[in-house]
């Protein structure tokens, strides 16, 4: 074929096999070569199992051999984020406390979903220790690299999720997000990611906030990956009853009367970098000339809302922390301790009064939201930090544009918008969406893609 596999979409990749022009099998062996080729360098998947997953692309090849393609992903190669568990693979959450831990035994509802699609699950991938880092540095796995710029981080906490898939190592995967994890890697990856409305994905453990995603190099393939992975699970309480959508035959969309609200301050009323700031206003402007009325929006989150949510996320690690046997807890990183001996100085009332700020600051911001179609943001204030750093910059904005989102459970995706031609790195567009409104989202998205005036060459 004039296109190596690896570098063909998903969609690429299905129309390839209906038309035989290509074999699930001659797919699978290009994915694998590449991830070979190319994992030392950006260290993103871990618990590769090539014998399983050529087996599997075996018995894919045999369906469409017959015409009889079983399942919407038949025969795709997709990764996992080390945190979603897979029957046959341990889960690390990116902890060196873990390692040695057995095979998970159960597959989470996000596994169930691409395992019934016949799409094949050949790896996981890495992320921070706890999820609790916007990082690709791990206890466990080492610091995973941003392919696009092996000096520069891939964001997290589904760090490798994102680098994997920049470097062309699949063109699937599934990471999952409670403060921007799987929007913050795909910005500085160059990707597609979606945090859908919360409870559109099932996952395990059931929570009110974090959700699964999907990345992908295309909004196409995001879409065809949220079909999959949409719908019912009774493990998950809070999930939202299947409704048939098929997201990726349903993108297009006139933008001709939206009004879309655009949001540049970040945390403590900073602007962002040079670059995300032209990027992000380049990108507006390209939505305004298809017909959509641009408003510009002050930032309402607050100044105090990390500092709130801080608390809560710190509880949520340490009571995972606490978990661990003591001779295990010895081996959790020095930051993380100090981080988690400050829990006992907090009191419920603490607590409490953080819960209470929360809603208070959610209510601001949906009421925002309110006025408009949707919204768009950068995704982070600056276009990359080194591969080595544990914590993401505070300054400039931070990431105060992404966890809100989580809090109040509405769809939000990031989309390539630009560039930083300094340091070789993109940038990423953030579009959010009113709640139960993930096709407006994906469709917003699509429409974006199609006119944003550059194509996507992703980094060898």
């Amino acid at each position: 074929m004039a296109t190596e596999p690896f570098r063909m979409t998903a969609t690429e990749l299905l129309g390839a096999y209906a038309s035989r022009a290509l074999s699930p099998v001659e797919a699978m062996k290009s994915v694998l070569a590449r991830t070979a080729e190319r994992n030392p360098d950006i260290n993103a998947l871990i618990f590769i199992d090539e014998d399983a997953a050529l087996a599997e692309a075996r018995e894919s090849e045999a369906r469409w051999a017959k015409g009889a393609p079983k399942g919407a992903l038949d025969g795709i190669p997709i990764t996992i984020k080390d945190s979603i568990a897979e029957a046959t693979r341990p889960m690390l959450r990116g902890i060196k406390a873990n390692m040695g831990a057995k095979p998970s035994g159960y597959d989470a509802p996000p596994t169930a979903r691409l395992k019934e699609a016949n799409g094949i699950v050949f790896a996981k991938t890495t992320m921070p220790d706890f999820g609790l880092l916007a990082s690709g540095v791990s206890s466990a796995f080492g610091i995973t690299r941003n392919p696009w710029n092996l000096d520069f981080n891939p964001g997290g906490s589904s760090s490798g999720a994102a680098a994997g898939l920049a470097a062309q190592c699949g063109p699937l995967a599934v990471g999952s997000d409670i403060g921007g994890s799987v929007r913050i890697p795909a910005a500085l990856c160059g990707l597609v990611a979606l945090k859908p409305t919360q409870g559109r994905i099932p996952h395990l453990p059931p929570s009110p906030v974090r959700s699964a995603g999907p990345l992908a190099r295309t909004v196409a393939d995001t879409a065809l990956m949220l079909t999959t992975l949409a719908g019912a699970d009774p493990r998950d309480y809070g999930c939202i009853p299947a409704d048939g959508t098929r997201y990726e035959t349903l993108l297009d969309r006139d933008l001709s009367g939206l009004r879309i609200g655009i949001v540049m301050e970040g945390q403590n009323r900073h602007m962002p970098e040079p670059a995300v700031t032209s990027a992000v206003e380049a990108a507006a402007k390209v939505l305004e000339n298809a017909g959509a009325t641009i408003v510009p929006l002050p930032w309402v989150v607050g100044d105090d809302f990390m500092e709130t949510t801080s608390i809560i996320f710190l509880m949520r690690g340490f009571t995972e922390f606490q978990k661990l046997p003591e001779h295990m807890r010895a081996m959790i990183p020095d930051h993380f301790t100090a981080w988690f001996e400050r829990i006992p100085s907090y009191s419920a009332i603490d607590v409490g009064n953080s819960l209470d700020r929360l809603e208070v600051i959610k209510a601001r911001v949906l009421a925002q939201l309110a006025e408009v179609d949707f919204m768009i943001s950068p995704v982070l204030s600056y276009s990359g930090f080194p591969a080595e750093m544990l914590q993401v910059p505070t300054e400039q904005g931070g990431i105060g544009y992404t966890p809100v989102w989580n809090q109040t459970g509405n769809p939000a995706a990031s989309i390539c918008c630009g560039f930083d031609t300094e340091k070789n790195l993109p940038i990423g567009l953030q579009i959010i969406g009113q709640r139960f409104d993930d096709l407006g989202v994906l469709q917003l998205a699509a429409a974006y893609e199609r006119m944003r005036g550059f194509e996507m060459h992703w980094p060898d």
